[in-house]
């Protein structure tokens, strides 16, 4: 896979394997505002999360406003911000003048850190995504992953050992078909 952060792409791919999405919402354990049969985590929640400034996620979302809102970012206006906060108003802790309230759904939350660079928190996020993902597809496969890094040390060897046992196995196989 290619760098998360780069790539649109890559970032999609993950997104959308939601057998992928559902381990790492286990494997995180960030929860949020179970809201309309959803995960929901404010801006707030999503910078402690990451530990960045609210300024950092506000432009992200500046910058990155369409892959976020595919990725269920959206914004919380009229009766569905008044029963939002009727039923989390206290942990929100928004004033009751507020409008609009920016909302992300654990997709949004995982693009999210995708995106961000600034972040250690972000990065180790990166970094079991990727693990989760490999595990998650590997597990679907049926197969597994032991060398798929091919700059392990032990790569070349297994890889070769490898080969040798099937030519051994087709040769033996060979030589008692005609008995």
């Amino acid at each position: 896979m290619n760098d998360l952060t780069a790539s649109n792409i890559e970032r999609q791919n993950v997104l959308n394997n939601r057998y992928a999405v559902d381990a790492l919402q286990e494997n995180l354990g960030f929860t949020g505002m179970l809201f309309e049969g959803e995960y929901r985590f404010t801006k707030k929640m999503v910078a402690e999360f990451y530990e960045v400034d609210l300024s950092t996620i506000n432009r992200y979302i500046a910058q990155y406003e369409d892959e976020l809102k595919y990725n269920g970012y959206f914004l919380c206006r009229g009766k569905l911000l008044k029963e939002l906060k009727l039923q989390f108003g206290h942990v929100i802790n928004e004033m009751t003048k507020t409008t609009r309230l920016g909302l992300f759904n654990f997709r949004a939350v995982l693009n999210m850190g995708m995106l961000l660079t600034e972040s250690e928190k972000a990065k180790q996020v990166r970094t079991r995504i990727l693990d989760i993902v490999i595990a998650t597809i590997n597990k679907r496969a049926g197969g597994g992953t032991k060398y798929i890094n091919t700059r392990d040390i032990d790569f070349l060897p297994a890889a070769i050992e490898e080969d040798n046992y099937r030519k051994n196995f087709t040769t033996a196989v060979g030589k008692h078909k005609n008995i």
